[in-house]
């Protein structure tokens, strides 16, 4: 039996990009969970304490967004969504059944896929703009108290889009085996792109037969 070969998906620069990305994620998250109610403010302890949070959290926003950025201008032309990604999107309750018989060949990205890009896109940078215009003391003393206010409550939002999205991302990761093996070794076995993104496999080994 030929031994299944092995494809490139992710470079190790954008390999590292993303796992810089994920541990930001993590400590912006916990750091203003801590002050979104007071149930969590324990939180803080994992930062030195409630001065120190409101301290580093605006900077781990910053870190996370300009480090999202360098995987966005690497990734976002394949995550332009097609006239395909319409076909994608009618039979995806099909695939969540279990049926994936009537799913169409897709690229590098399925429609699903894409759509959590450009959520988590359009929420980090709500949340950096958002975030510069409440962050004291630096910037928030130019912005009249009721656009504050209205900033802080978008902020929330966006950040429970961003965290919804991340889950689903996770999730997906973890349900389609043979997927995290992209982001911790980079590349995917052939039979795996094969079966979940034939056209991008098709791409990928034109020539080689």
């Amino acid at each position: 039996m030929r031994r299944d070969s092995l494809l490139l998906r992710y470079t190790d620069s954008e390999r590292m990009n993303h796992w810089v990305i994920a541990i930001f994620f993590v400590f912006a998250g916990l750091s203003g969970l801590a002050f979104f109610h007071p149930a969590f403010f324990f939180l803080t302890n994992l930062f030195g304490g409630g001065s120190w949070s409101r301290i580093l959290h605006p900077f781990f926003g910053v870190i996370m967004f300009v480090s999202f950025l360098g995987l966005f201008f690497r990734l976002w032309r394949a995550n332009v969504m097609t006239p395909a990604d319409r076909e994608w999107r009618r039979h995806s309750a099909d695939m969540l059944r279990g049926d994936k018989s009537k799913m169409p060949p897709v690229g590098k990205y399925n429609a699903g896929q894409k759509g959590i890009f450009w959520a988590m896109a359009v929420s980090l940078l709500v949340l950096i703009v958002t975030g510069v215009m409440f962050w004291r003391p630096w910037f928030a003393p130019y912005f009249p108290i009721v656009v504050g206010r209205a900033a802080v409550l978008l902020h929330a939002v966006a950040a429970v889009v961003l965290i919804l999205a991340t889950i689903i991302h996770i999730y997906a990761a973890i349900w389609v085996k043979g997927t995290l093996r992209a982001m911790t070794r980079g590349t995917v076995s052939e039979s795996w792109a094969r079966q979940h993104h034939a056209l991008w496999h098709r791409d990928m080994t034109q020539g080689r037969r």
